[in-house]
């Protein structure tokens, strides 16, 4: 019953989606009229969205960063009215960590997404019997520590944790002292002493790091998934592009375990999977979100358009930028995303603007690498854990290449045909990539076989390792390459 209502009005929502993000956009606007920052840009005299637009850049958080140090030494009604309830502490890319204020209202609206995903699928699948088991959130630690100005400051999702519902809490694994394990590798052999003698029904976390606990689960007990867990019949998962994995999954949970995809973030909860077979994720507009896309060719550029949801078109790449009420105001979230439908919206999340490659003016992303390494191991039947895609430039027109670092769960049996066709689809996708082939310009990308765990060595190495981290699968440069052939995880020449 709760379910059934719940969707019914999130599709009332659906039905006047453009009506729901001008009230929403006009709520917000409204909420912060006496902040500093709405005072600095004149909230007061704004009167339409194309004032907003006129009086408010978009910003990433290096450029809004003076606005965010003054919430972390709390000071009061900022960007938002009063302080952050949390701080959600990020990895920063050029200044080391970032804190994202999460506000009473939108903490609710996080847990509430979080929620309807699990509504929906109830309604959508008829199964609620995972109610009744146990259910694992691998996440990171919840314990927060309190800055000088008195704010708690974690994780997001050791923030959440600590408003899971009554009615979910009763049956969730690990405790609360095994999520509060720093090591990662040490929090999943606790996980695990924890998780293999329950019933578990549901699991929920990002995809590498479950598959990391599927793999020390076999290695343990010899059993796969669903030999040690019978009734496990649900999946959610989100953070990273899950279509590389796919295969992965599809094997290790045997085609009888349900996946649900969400898009959980520090800046807010944005969409969800709607309906058990869908192709995209419901974009999350009774949340106190006001979307903004910014065409991915133009990002960055002076006079780059911002488009509403009404002004939005199906298969185009957006930069997703947000307007929330945790206080964020037109903020480059740094995800780019596209539209499978657009009644009613649903997304796709398709990579980062900041992970790409652009080296000769090929301008490769995510979703490219992506699809030409599913469509290589679909075609020779092998498996990945992990890879990376980084930039050989070489002295000499024509010598330089797309050095792609592969770190194979099975690998193919033909290394030399397997990265021909990897560079076959690219230059099938990518115009600028195909004409920098044809013109001499770049060699055929070449490939690198990588050792077991390389990656994950990696991400060791940065502090990275488990929680909410995502390994990078594309970089502008060769930082993340080189770590890896430096510290003997590679051979030196790629085939």
């Amino acid at each position: 019953m709760w379910a059934a209502r719940r969707v019914a009005a999130i599709r009332k929502v659906h039905k006047d989606a453009t009506g729901s993000q001008l009230s929403t956009f006009r709520s917000l606007v409204g909420r912060a009229v006496d902040t500093r920052f709405g005072n600095e840009h004149g909230f007061s005299e704004i009167r339409s969205y194309q004032d907003f637009q006129a009086k408010v850049p978009v910003r990433d958080y290096e450029q809004a960063k003076s606005w965010f140090e003054a919430m972390h030494r709390g000071e009061d009604s900022v960007m938002w009215p009063g302080k952050p309830l949390y701080l959600a502490k990020t990895s920063g890319t050029t200044s080391g960590a970032k804190y994202i204020p999460i506000t009473r209202e939108s903490i609710r609206y996080q847990v509430r997404a979080a929620r309807d995903a699990l509504f929906c699928y109830i309604h959508d699948s008829g199964n609620s019997a995972f109610l009744d088991g146990n259910m694992m959130f691998l996440s990171g630690s919840p314990t927060l520590e309190t800055n000088a100005a008195g704010i708690s400051e974690g994780r997001l999702s050791g923030i959440v944790n600590h408003f899971v519902p009554a009615y979910l809490r009763r049956n969730q694994v690990p405790t609360y002292q095994t999520n509060c394990i720093e090591v990662w590798e040490e929090k999943i052999e606790r996980i695990l002493d924890e998780t293999i003698p329950k019933d578990l029904r549901l699991i929920s976390g990002i995809p590498p790091w479950v598959q990391m606990y599927f793999e020390r689960l076999r290695e343990r007990t010899g059993k796969s998934p669903l030999e040690n867990w019978p009734n496990l019949r649900v999946f959610v998962q989100g953070g990273v592009d899950f279509s590389p994995y796919e295969p992965v999954f599809r094997k290790f949970l045997e085609g009888k375990v349900d996946i649900v995809e969400t898009f959980p973030a520090s800046e807010g909860f944005f969409a969800f999977q709607d309906l058990k077979v869908s192709q995209g994720l419901l974009l999350n507009l009774d949340s106190g979100i006001f979307f903004e896309f910014v065409p991915v060719e133009e990002h960055g550029k002076p006079g780059a358009r911002r488009l509403t949801l009404g002004e939005v078109e199906l298969d185009k790449q957006y930069a997703l930028v947000v307007t929330t009420n945790a206080g964020l105001w037109a903020y480059d979230i740094g995800d780019t995303v596209k539209f499978v439908s657009l009644e009613p919206h649903r997304i796709k999340v398709t990579g980062r603007v900041k992970h790409f490659i652009s080296a000769f003016g090929e301008h490769v992303i995510v979703e490219e690498v992506n699809r030409a390494m599913i469509a290589a191991c679909a075609f020779f039947g092998s498996e990945i854990d992990e890879f990376t895609v980084a930039p050989c430039v070489l002295p000499g027109e024509g010598n330089s290449y797309h050095d792609w670092l592969v770190e194979f769960a099975k690998s193919p049996d033909d290394l030399v045909a397997f990265a021909d066709l990897l560079d076959t689809e690219m230059r099938r996708q990518n115009s600028y990539y195909d004409d920098l082939r044809a013109g001499g310009m770049l060699k055929p990308l070449k490939l690198r076989p990588i050792q077991r765990n390389a990656t994950r060595e990696y991400m060791k190495a940065m502090g990275k390792l488990g929680g909410q981290n995502k390994f990078p699968r594309l970089g502008n440069d060769r930082k993340i390459a080189d770590w890896i052939i430096q510290n003997g995880y590679a051979e030196d020449s790629a085939k």
